[in-house]
């Protein structure tokens, strides 16, 4: 049972770099956000496996409430993104027709 935590955990720690690395290395800032959201992704799953293997279910609704956050926090940027701003976005005249 040790050795398949420690085999999950490596796994999960190298797909946690290559998403840093993309992090860095993305050539738009999507790119960024997309591997910023994978690595958020990432912390869920190592938070559920963590629980299962400790045999404490309330972990679960831990890591469910991270991966909301980060769904959020996703789509926070991406609003930022495309209306520089997070509050209500007014449509200009020459918006409404695009």
């Amino acid at each position: 049972m040790e050795i398949a935590l420690a085999m999950t955990l490596i796994a999960l720690g190298i797909a946690a770099t290559l998403a840093i690395i993309r992090a860095t290395l993305g050539p738009t800032s999507f790119d960024r956000v997309l591997a910023v959201n994978a690595v958020g992704s990432i912390a869920v799953l190592l938070i559920a496996v963590y629980g299962f293997f400790d045999g404490r279910p309330a972990f679960l609704d831990i890591a469910m409430l991270y991966a909301l956050i980060n769904f959020i926090g996703t789509i926070a940027i991406l609003k930022f993104f495309r209306f520089g701003t997070l509050g209500d976005h007014v449509l200009h005249e020459d918006e409404e027709d695009a």
